[in-house]
């Protein structure tokens, strides 16, 4: 079939509104607010190889702009629109990097620059007075602790991302 205008908005309509969807069942869930954003982002796989970067930063602006306005929880909407959700498009460019070294430290940078930006945002946006110190009262071990789990998830990410996307592009294949 041939690659029209209608048949890219209308993959990228589905596939932004099965995001949303995705987002709102995993603030539902309560458990979800690191594991919806990631599962959300596979969902950019399709639009990328089909279509482009630019086609893949849209279905994202518009799953971002609508889990920000529907997902009421906010750190679960805020890192799938800050770190995880433009993270398919980023990976792209970022893999362009000739050294695996340099490679892996510039995703592993830009993910925690995004997720400084994130909860600092939290931090001073949504979140009442004194929270802060409360959450930095456990000491430097706790911090250090979550950073490390947050960042071996990142890391099983794009670990996930690689297997999907090299799947997919095996099955745009065979179908050709």
């Amino acid at each position: 079939m041939p690659n029209t205008q209608s048949r890219r908005i209308a993959l990228c309509g589905v596939l932004a509104a099965l995001g949303v969807a995705l987002l709102l069942a995993g603030s539902a869930l309560g458990i979800g607010t690191y594991a919806a954003p990631m599962l959300t982002c596979f969902l950019l796989i399709p639009a990328l190889n089909d279509y482009g970067p630019a086609t893949a930063l849209t279905q994202y602006a518009a799953t971002a702009l609508l889990g920000l306005l529907l997902v009421p929880d906010p750190e679960l909407s805020l890192f799938y629109a800050l770190a995880l959700g433009p993270y398919p498009v980023v990976r792209v460019f970022l893999e362009r990097l000739r050294r695996p070294v340099l490679r892996r430290a510039a995703k592993f940078a830009w993910f925690n620059l995004t997720v400084a930006v994130l909860y600092a945002l939290l931090l001073l946006v949504f979140a009442p007075p004194g929270l802060g110190a409360e959450l930095f009262g456990g000491g430097v071990w706790y911090l250090a602790v979550l950073a490390g789990m947050i960042n071996l998830a990142f890391w099983l990410c794009d670990r996930a991302l690689a297997a999907l996307t090299a799947a997919y592009r095996l099955r745009r294949r065979r179908r050709r």
